[in-house]
């Protein structure tokens, strides 16, 4: 019996289809969201803002059910890797900063979402999505622990907005100073 190792598939220059459209997808999802988010809690107490508080719940469900789809995604499917030249030419410092922040995404992606239903559970106003399916309480009603809550989903929310604006400054430093064409990966289009 002989023992061959089995060969290892090359990584992909670009990011699959499903990966630039979950990608794409989640960024404008939550951008939208956290306008939508700034937005609501200016407002005065009426129906309208009980309104949007209701599709920020429902945009925060939907954000939560892709974001783990998008991990399943891209834990079963290899992303390309960056370029060599690129890599090398690459200071260490941004190396580290390149896989902290995507990991940090990643972990906000699911924490943000759950932290906000965490305090509307705590808070007694139960999540019906799109007013149809009633979620489980994530935890117990408890107005302490709304209150303890309740900033951590704001703090988390500014992170994840701060992590997304150093994303794109980042990819349009590479499109237009560095114009290594790194960006090309992730936009849709012909491969």
């Amino acid at each position: 019996m002989s023992s061959t190792p089995h060969p290892v598939s090359p990584r992909p220059a670009r990011y699959s289809g499903v990966a630039i459209l979950l990608h794409w997808v989640l960024g404008i999802a939550l951008i939208a969201i956290f306008g939508l988010g700034l937005y609501m809690t200016g407002l005065p107490f009426s129906p309208q803002r009980l309104k949007l508080y209701n599709w920020h719940k429902w945009a925060g469900v939907a954000i939560l059910a892709l974001s783990l789809l998008r991990l399943v995604w891209r834990a079963t499917h290899r992303p390309p890797a960056l370029p060599r030249a690129m890599e090398q030419a690459m200071p260490g410092w941004q190396k580290v900063a390149h896989h902290a922040t995507h990991h940090l995404l990643y972990v906000l992606f699911i924490a943000v979402p759950l932290i906000g239903w965490a305090y509307s559970s705590a808070a007694g106003f139960p999540i019906v999505f799109l007013g149809l399916w009633q979620l489980p309480d994530f935890v117990p009603v408890s107005k302490e622990l709304a209150a303890a809550i309740k900033p951590w989903h704001e703090i988390s929310a500014f992170a994840m907005a701060g992590l997304v604006l150093l994303h794109v400054a980042a990819a349009l430093k590479h499109q237009i100073i560095d114009r290594d064409g790194l960006l090309q990966r992730m936009l849709p289009g012909p491969r």
